[in-house]
């Protein structure tokens, strides 16, 4: 899911700036109508279901977590919420949007550096991506021993995954599509 995400938006990302046509807001605006529509009719579904069969502190938590997924942030709320395989993580209907919200930070954070290092040249680009990409691999390699939670939840391990994505649509853009290509 990350990696094709990461290939989706650097492609568009990287064909709307070679081209000149790359606008930020309106980025954000084809995100916003992509993903908000059917965010929030989940959420307005989950939240009826929630206000019936939750206690009081259960609706707390939930309430929480509602906010978190209005900022993106639900992942870092889950983070120190919970594990996300623990048996308590059944009473969170909102756990599994942790994985949206590593997106949309994606989404934030991405196309503010490729619009700023693009100048460098595609190849430096390319090469800044693959080490960003190599240095998340490592810590991710490192965090599911030493942080299991950290390295689930938080982007900086989760971000080798969008870069893989990157990397391909970098590779196809400067070499394009070959009958032979196995990436």
């Amino acid at each position: 899911f990350f990696v094709i995400s990461g290939y989706l938006i650097t492609t568009i990302l990287i064909s709307e700036i070679a081209q000149g046509k790359f606008s930020i807001i309106n980025f954000y605006e084809r995100r916003a109508r992509r993903i908000l529509p059917a965010l929030f009719f989940m959420l307005l579904i989950v939240s009826a279901i929630s206000a019936v069969i939750m206690n009081p502190s259960q609706l707390k938590d939930y309430g929480q977590s509602l906010a978190a997924n209005g900022v993106f942030l639900s992942n870092i709320f889950f983070y120190f919420k919970t594990d996300y395989w623990a048996q308590a993580s059944e009473l969170l209907p909102l756990l599994h949007t942790w994985s949206l919200a590593v997106e949309e930070q994606f989404y934030l954070l991405f196309p503010l550096f490729l619009t700023l290092v693009w100048r460098f040249g595609s190849n430096r680009v390319f090469w800044m991506i693959f080490a960003m990409a190599v240095v998340s691999l490592l810590l991710s390699e490192w965090g599911w021993q030493n942080w299991p939670s950290a390295n689930f939840f938080l982007p900086i391990t989760r971000a080798w995954e969008l870069l893989a994505g990157s990397i391909t649509a970098l590779v196809l853009h400067k070499k394009g599509i070959q009958k032979n290509d196995y990436l």
